[in-house]
Protein backbone atom coordinates (compact mmCIF):
# COMPACT_ATOMS: atom_id res chain seq x y z
CA UNK A 1 0.00 0.00 0.00
CA UNK A 2 1.53 3.24 -0.65
CA UNK A 3 0.84 6.71 0.94
CA UNK A 4 -1.07 8.56 -2.11
CA UNK A 5 -1.11 11.67 0.37
CA UNK A 6 2.54 12.17 0.08
CA UNK A 7 2.11 12.63 -3.69
CA UNK A 8 2.43 15.86 -5.44
CA UNK A 9 -0.56 14.12 -8.12
CA UNK A 10 -2.51 13.67 -5.40
CA UNK A 11 -2.30 17.26 -3.94
CA UNK A 12 -2.48 18.83 -7.11
CA UNK A 13 -5.34 17.15 -7.92
CA UNK A 14 -7.30 18.30 -4.80
CA UNK A 15 -6.38 21.86 -5.39
CA UNK A 16 -8.29 21.26 -8.45
CA UNK A 17 -11.50 19.56 -6.71
CA UNK A 18 -11.83 22.88 -4.74
CA UNK A 19 -11.09 25.36 -7.32
CA UNK A 20 -13.21 23.05 -9.95
CA UNK A 21 -16.63 23.86 -6.70
CA UNK A 22 -15.79 27.94 -6.02
CA UNK A 23 -15.99 28.10 -9.77
CA UNK A 24 -18.74 26.05 -10.30
CA UNK A 25 -21.21 28.44 -8.88
CA UNK A 26 -20.51 30.80 -12.22
CA UNK A 27 -22.53 28.34 -14.16
CA UNK A 28 -26.30 28.51 -15.03
CA UNK A 29 -28.92 27.08 -12.81
CA UNK A 30 -29.44 25.35 -16.17
CA UNK A 31 -26.30 23.15 -16.33
CA UNK A 32 -26.99 21.84 -12.19
CA UNK A 33 -27.10 18.25 -13.69
CA UNK A 34 -25.33 19.01 -17.24
CA UNK A 35 -21.95 20.57 -17.39
CA UNK A 36 -22.02 21.22 -13.74
CA UNK A 37 -22.31 17.80 -12.76
CA UNK A 38 -19.92 16.57 -15.21
CA UNK A 39 -17.47 19.38 -14.49
CA UNK A 40 -17.11 18.61 -10.85
CA UNK A 41 -17.60 14.56 -10.87
CA UNK A 42 -14.08 14.19 -13.18
CA UNK A 43 -12.29 17.28 -11.34
CA UNK A 44 -13.38 14.20 -8.14
CA UNK A 45 -12.22 11.61 -9.97
CA UNK A 46 -8.67 13.01 -10.09
CA UNK A 47 -7.63 12.58 -6.58
CA UNK A 48 -9.54 9.67 -5.97
CA UNK A 49 -8.55 7.44 -8.38
CA UNK A 50 -5.08 8.57 -7.39
CA UNK A 51 -5.88 7.05 -4.20
CA UNK A 52 -8.19 4.25 -5.30
CA UNK A 53 -4.63 2.66 -7.26
CA UNK A 54 -2.53 3.63 -4.29
CA UNK A 55 -4.29 0.20 -2.41
CA UNK A 56 -3.81 -1.62 -5.60
CA UNK A 57 -1.23 -4.65 -5.04
CA UNK A 58 -0.12 -4.76 -8.73
CA UNK A 59 2.01 -2.51 -10.75
CA UNK A 60 0.06 -2.72 -13.50
CA UNK A 61 -3.60 -2.38 -11.38
CA UNK A 62 -1.83 1.02 -10.14
CA UNK A 63 -1.38 2.06 -13.09
CA UNK A 64 -4.69 1.66 -14.50
CA UNK A 65 -5.93 4.00 -12.24
CA UNK A 66 -3.53 6.48 -12.58
CA UNK A 67 -4.37 6.68 -16.51
CA UNK A 68 -7.86 6.57 -15.26
CA UNK A 69 -6.90 9.60 -13.25
CA UNK A 70 -5.06 10.75 -16.48
CA UNK A 71 -8.36 10.62 -18.41
CA UNK A 72 -10.54 12.47 -16.10
CA UNK A 73 -8.05 15.45 -16.31
CA UNK A 74 -8.21 15.46 -20.42
CA UNK A 75 -12.12 15.67 -19.39
CA UNK A 76 -12.33 18.14 -16.78
CA UNK A 77 -9.97 20.13 -19.69
CA UNK A 78 -13.20 19.95 -22.19
CA UNK A 79 -15.73 20.90 -19.74
CA UNK A 80 -13.53 23.78 -18.63
CA UNK A 81 -12.96 24.98 -22.50
CA UNK A 82 -17.00 24.21 -22.89
CA UNK A 83 -17.28 26.68 -20.14
CA UNK A 84 -14.88 28.73 -21.45
CA UNK A 85 -16.91 28.83 -24.77
CA UNK A 86 -20.27 29.20 -23.78
CA UNK A 87 -18.58 32.30 -21.20
CA UNK A 88 -20.44 31.07 -18.31
CA UNK A 89 -17.81 31.72 -16.03
CA UNK A 90 -15.03 34.75 -15.41
CA UNK A 91 -11.80 34.37 -17.78
CA UNK A 92 -9.40 34.70 -15.22
CA UNK A 93 -10.96 31.62 -13.39
CA UNK A 94 -11.28 29.23 -16.43
CA UNK A 95 -8.05 30.03 -17.15
CA UNK A 96 -5.87 29.57 -14.23
CA UNK A 97 -7.92 26.16 -14.06
CA UNK A 98 -6.95 25.33 -17.57
CA UNK A 99 -3.14 25.89 -16.37
CA UNK A 100 -3.63 23.96 -12.86
CA UNK A 101 -5.50 20.83 -15.36
CA UNK A 102 -2.70 21.23 -17.77
CA UNK A 103 -0.20 20.92 -15.09
CA UNK A 104 -2.10 17.71 -13.64
CA UNK A 105 -1.95 16.10 -16.94
CA UNK A 106 1.76 16.70 -17.29
CA UNK A 107 2.62 15.34 -13.98
CA UNK A 108 0.36 12.08 -14.29
CA UNK A 109 1.68 11.57 -17.68
CA UNK A 110 5.53 11.75 -16.21
CA UNK A 111 4.52 9.70 -13.32
CA UNK A 112 2.55 6.72 -15.09
CA UNK A 113 5.92 6.46 -17.41
CA UNK A 114 7.74 5.91 -14.46
CA UNK A 115 5.89 3.20 -13.24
Amino acid sequence: MRDFKKLLIWKKGMAIVSEVYKAAVFLPDSEKYGVRSQTTRCAVSIPSNIAEGSAKKSQKEYRHFEEISLGSAFELETHLLIIQQQEWAPVDTIDALLLLTIEEQKMLTSFINKL
